[in-house]
C-alpha cells in the first residue's frame, strides 16, 4: 500500500516538474537573433527582391516609359522632398487622425451592437443577414451618399468609416460570442454571473479571440474606406491626406507621386496591424495558452 502510494505521489511529482518546465519555456525570451532570423529577415529579403525586379524592370527597359512606372530612385526622390518640405508627416497624420478616431467611433457603436446581435434571438434574425451583406457590400459605394447627405467635409468622412467598420467589428464579436462553450455560461450561471455580469465576466473574455479578429478585419475595413472617400471626395478644406495624394498624382500624370502614396498607404496599414494589432492578438493568444513558443 506504501509503495503505491509513493509512486501516485512520484507520477504526480513528475507532472508538477512537467508542467512547470512548460511554463519556464513558454517564458522565456526569444534570443534577439532567433527573433531577427525569424521575423526580421524574410519580410525584409521580400521587399529588396520586389525593389530588385521593379529596378530591373526599368533598368532593362522591359517597361520603358517613365510615366507608366517610375524608377525605385524616382519615387525615393518624390518622398525625400515631401519630406524636406515638411509636408509628409502632414500627409501621413491626416489620415491617420481621421482613421484611428473614425475606428474608436466604429468601436464604440460596433461593440455593443454585436453584444445585442449574439444575445438577443430576434434582433440576431432581424439584424444579423444585413450585417453580413452590409460587411460584403464595398466601401466605396458609401461616398457619393455620404457627400449627398452631409457634404465635403469630416463629418462625411467618418460616416463612410462607420458604415465601412462597424459591421466587421460587429460580426467578429458575434463569432466569438457563437463558439463560447455553453458549459462557460452555465457556471457562470451557477456562480452568480448573469445579466451584464455574465457579459462582462463571461461572454466578452470567452469571446475574445473572435472580437480581435473583427477588430483587425474592423481597421481594415477603416482604412480602405478613409482611402476611398479621400479620393473621391476631395476637397482643399479638407486637407490633403494620402487617398488625395494619390488622386493628385492621378490628376498630374505623375507616377512618381502615385506610387509615393500607395507606399505611404500600404506601409501605415503595415504599420498600424504590427503596432496595435498583432501585439493584441499575441496577448490574447498568450493568455489562453495557445501561442506556442520554441
Amino acid at each position: 500500500m506504501a509503495s503505491t502510494d509513493a509512486s501516485v505521489n512520484a507520477d504526480l511529482a513528475g507532472l508538477e516538474a512537467g508542467l512547470d518546465a512548460l511554463e519556464t519555456r513558454q517564458r522565456t525570451r526569444t534570443p534577439f537573433r532567433q527573433t531577427f532570423v525569424q521575423k526580421v529577415l524574410p519580410p525584409a529579403v521580400a521587399v529588396l527582391l520586389v525593389l530588385a525586379v521593379w529596378q530591373a524592370l526599368v533598368s532593362f527597359e522591359i517597361v520603358d516609359d517613365p510615366t507608366k512606372l517610375p524608377s525605385p530612385g524616382a519615387v525615393w526622390d518624390v518622398l525625400h522632398q515631401a519630406w524636406l518640405q515638411g509636408e509628409l508627416l502632414g500627409y501621413i497624420w491626416t489620415s491617420v487622425s481621421r482613421g484611428l478616431l473614425g475606428f474608436f467611433f466604429a468601436l464604440l457603436i460596433g461593440t455593443p451592437l454585436g453584444l445585442l446581435v449574439a444575445r438577443v434571438k430576434v434582433i440576431r434574425a432581424a439584424i444579423g443577414p444585413i450585417l453580413s451583406g452590409l460587411q460584403s457590400l464595398p466601401s466605396v459605394a458609401w461616398v457619393p451618399p455620404a457627400v449627398i447627405w452631409l457634404g465635403l467635409n469630416n463629418s462625411m468622412m467618418y460616416a463612410v468609416i462607420l458604415l465601412g467598420a462597424v459591421p466587421s467589428i460587429a460580426n467578429g464579436l458575434v463569432s466569438g460570442v457563437s463558439q463560447v462553450p455553453p458549459l462557460f455560461l452555465r457556471a457562470g450561471r451557477t456562480l452568480g454571473a448573469t445579466g451584464l455580469k455574465g457579459t462582462w465576466h463571461i461572454v466578452l473574455p470567452a469571446a475574445l479571440p473572435g472580437y480581435v479578429a473583427g477588430l483587425k478585419q474592423g481597421w481594415a475595413f477603416s482604412w480602405r474606406s478613409l482611402m476611398a472617400a479621400e479620393i473621391i471626395a476631395s476637397f482643399p478644406d479638407l486637407g490633403i491626406g494620402l487617398g488625395q495624394l494619390l488622386e493628385n498624382g492621378r490628376n498630374a500624370s505623375d507616377m512618381a507621386m502615385v506610387f509615393e502614396a500607395i507606399l505611404l498607404i500600404l506601409t501605415v496599414g503595415i504599420a498600424i496591424d504590427l503596432l496595435i494589432f498583432s501585439p493584441l492578438e499575441r496577448w490574447v493568444l498568450r493568455s489562453r495558452g495557445l501561442l506556442v513558443t520554441n
